[in-house]
Formats: C-alpha cells, sequence, structure tokens
C-alpha cells in the first residue's frame, strides 16, 4: 500500500507519525470491504451474496466506512512497523483522523519504541556495602513477636489500658448535640483504629462504667468535612482483655517448631535474620550499581510500561481507589528504576554471554532439591507445573550479571 509518512516527533523512546493514504488506495479497500460485504449479505428480495454492491454500500455504509478505516490504518501501522524493523513498546494511539469521501485519508501514529541499552561503561564504579549485623536487640524483637502471635488474652476488672483489647459501646453526637444510638465496637488501644480522643476517653472507664465528654477531631482525619470538629462522645465499656505472653522456654520452643529448647529457637531466629540481613545487603549492593551504570549510560523507558508495572503494584497491593493518584505518583520512579534494572540485567546477559543455561538450570534444581531432601525430578516437574522454571532462569542470569559486575568493580565493605 502506497502511504506517506512524515515523522513529527522523536523524542526519546516517543514517536508520532503523520500518515497520508491516498484516496485511491482507500478507495480500493472500501471496495474490497463492499464485496465481502456482498458476498455475504443477505437482503429482502435477493439471493443470498447476489445484492449489487450499490445497494449494499447504501445499506452498510458506516460499517463498510469504519472497517474500511480499521483495515487501512492497520495495514499502514503494518507497513510502519516492518519498513524500518521497529520494536514497538506499546499499542499505538491514533490521533487526528480526518478522511471525507474521495480524499486522502490522514492521521497520526502516536506510539513509543522499546529502548536501545548501549552500555559504554559498566566498571570503574564504587560500591559500599553495608554490614549485614543482627544485634540481639533485633533477635528479641522477633523472638517477642512470635510471643505476642500466641499470646493467651484473658478478662480484667480493671480501667483499660494500651494493648488491651475492648468491646465497647459508642456514642456520638450530631450537629444538634442529640446522642446517636451506641454501636458496638471491638478494637485493640494503640492500634490507631479510633481517634486518639476516643481512645483517651474509654481508657476512662472499667468494664460496665459509661463516660462522657467532647472529643476533638483531628486536623488530618480521613472523613475532610468531619475534620477539626469537636463533638460529645459517650462510651460505655462492656468488657476488658489483657493480652498474656507465653514464657520463652523449652515448651514454647516446641510449639513454634521443631526446636528441643529455646537456645535453639534463639539460634535459629538468629540464623534466618543473619540470612535475610545478608540478602538485603546484596540487594542495596546491586540497585546501587545499577543506579551508577544508568548514571553513566542514561536512557528513557516507555511510559506505558512505567503504568503497567505501577498498576500491578497497585493490584497487589490493593490500593483503594481514592488512594491511587497519590500511589501512582509515588510508586513511578519505584517502577521506572525496576524497569531499567531489568533492561541492564538483559543487555548485559545478551553483551556477555551470561545467560542461564540449561546447566545451570539443572545444577541450581539439583542443589535446592539437596536441601529439601527430594529428586531433582520431582522438584523439576512442580517448579513446571507452577510456572517457576523461567522465574528461576531469570534469577540464575540475574546472579550471574551481577558476579559479573562485582568482579569489575570496587566493592567496600563497611563496618
Amino acid at each position: 500500500m502506497e502511504i506517506q509518512l512524515n515523522p513529527k516527533t522523536t523524542t526519546g523512546v516517543e514517536r508520532a507519525v503523520e500518515v497520508t493514504v491516498p484516496a485511491a488506495e482507500v478507495a480500493a479497500a472500501e471496495e474490497r470491504t463492499t464485496k465481502r460485504y456482498a458476498s455475504q449479505a443477505r437482503l429482502p428480495g435477493f439471493r443470498p451474496g447476489k445484492a449489487p454492491a450499490a445497494v449494499v454500500r447504501k445499506k452498510f455504509a458506516e460499517a463498510i466506512r469504519n472497517e474500511t478505516i480499521e483495515s487501512v490504518v492497520r495495514e499502514a501501522y503494518k507497513e510502519i512497523v516492518e519498513k524500518d524493523n521497529i520494536q514497538v513498546a506499546s499499542q499505538p494511539h491514533i490521533h487526528d483522523l480526518k478522511f471525507e469521501e474521495g480524499s486522502p485519508l490522514t492521521f497520526e501514529f502516536h506510539y513509543e519504541v522499546r529502548p536501545t541499552v548501549e552500555l559504554t561503561r559498566t566498571n570503574g564504579f564504587s560500591i559500599r556495602r553495608e554490614p549485614a549485623t543482627v544485634t540481639d536487640e533485633q533477635v528479641q524483637e522477633q523472638i517477642d513477636r512470635l510471643r505476642d502471635e500466641r499470646a493467651a488474652w484473658a478478662p480484667v476488672e480493671d480501667k483499660p489500658i494500651e494493648g488491651d483489647m475492648v468491646s465497647v459501646g459508642l456514642s456520638v453526637a450530631d450537629a444538634d448535640g442529640k446522642l446517636a444510638e451506641p454501636k458496638d465496637v471491638s478494637l485493640v488501644l494503640g492500634d490507631g483504629k479510633a481517634i486518639a480522643g476516643i481512645e483517651e476517653l474509654i481508657m476512662e472507664a472499667a468494664p460496665g462504667i459509661t463516660v462522657e465528654h467532647p472529643v476533638h477531631w483531628p486536623d488530618d482525619f480521613p472523613e475532610e468535612e468531619q475534620r477539626g470538629q469537636t463533638k460529645t462522645v459517650r462510651a460505655t465499656v462492656h468488657e476488658v482483655k489483657r493480652k498474656s505472653l507465653p514464657a520463652l522456654d523449652d515448651a514454647f520452643a516446641g510449639e513454634v517448631g521443631d526446636f528441643d529448647s529455646a537456645d535453639a529457637l534463639r539460634a535459629a531466629v538468629r540464623e534466618d535474620m543473619q540470612k535475610f540481613a545478608e540478602r538485603e545487603s546484596e540487594t542495596h549492593v546491586r540497585q546501587r550499581l545499577v543506579d551508577e551504570i544508568v548514571s553513566a549510560n542514561p536512557f528513557d523507558v516507555p511510559r506505558s510500561w512505567v503504568g503497567q508495572l505501577v498498576d500491578n503494584y497497585a493490584e497487589t497491593y490493593q490500593v483503594p481507589v481514592d488512594q491511587r493518584a497519590q500511589f501512582d505518583t509515588e510508586f513511578a520512579q519505584v517502577a521506572e528504576r525496576q524497569i531499567k534494572r531489568d533492561l541492564i540485567v538483559e543487555a548485559l546477559a545478551e553483551q556477555e554471554k551470561l545467560a542461564a543455561s540449561e546447566r545451570d538450570l539443572d545444577d541450581k534444581i539439583a542443589e535446592q532439591a539437596a536441601e529439601r531432601g527430594v529428586e531433582p525430578g520431582q522438584l523439576y516437574a512442580a517448579l513446571e507445573k507452577g510456572g517457576r522454571l523461567k522465574d528461576m532462569e531469570r534469577t540464575i542470569t540475574e546472579d550471574k550479571v551481577f558476579k559479573w559486575l562485582a568482579e569489575r568493580n570496587d566493592i567496600v565493605n563497611e563496618g
């Protein structure tokens, strides 16, 4: 198809091309569409497929016009991509489409192309590795969390304190000062589920006692119309339960897992935390390396990719609709950073032939199978069934790439 192309914008990975399709090409496409309709149309007074083209064109004018435009635009897009071997990053958008009978069809294609990552400098950087230390206090905090998960709640007759679970009837006055019917709620004081003034009111009453006084709504309250208001609140405490943590002894260690003693539990917690700290330290080193490489070899990424990744984050974290705008703004930079990281890993894997091989994959599966006490074939089948082999390949490739980078840059261990 003969078309005229007039590039309008070439900025980073963004492209805009003005397309003109001659009237003769449009007419030919319209004729093909009309013939197809004529071969399938069933019109009163004519045998199937035998209605004259002029009748068919009149009957299905709008549909023929729309399909003609769609086919011409599709062919034009195909020609643009194939002509310059363009690697399009996202579906194109059509702008300013103009078409009148007997005239050329004109429109603009707006699209993004896959970025070209040229890494001219990947060495000579100095990266600080933070110490992967785990303190006794951190270990104790983790153990206390385990105890907290297995805590028992027992009723008390005292006034509630922070950390207590309360069952309470709450009444809030309206604009005229009339108290509404009480609503029974349960909450843990200090969890932030109620505003501070209401929690303070509740903590004035032991079970069976009712208290009432004005409460000030904070200026940053989620519901804008209630911010800064002062309302009378009545609270009747029905029940107070206080948490009791289990003793940190050998029996507790046995409940948590297959541990013979509290010391064995503490050692296992420290080991897990140490491994996590080392992984975090390595993650930070890798990201700093990527940041240095990006600074030395800047490139743009398609906004459509960033938007898609932000959408994926929002779906994963189940971000409420009313918080999406702020979330999108905050996570756009995170998403762009992640995309650049992946592109750098991909480029280096190809450039330096570091992509995971079948042998690399087999060795990794054998290693993990030995750790889990299963046959490699059994683990391979499970990974394949769960669709996780590609993830493992990517992890192996990434490890090889960052090992290659670490050997060519100065990684300074602190502490």
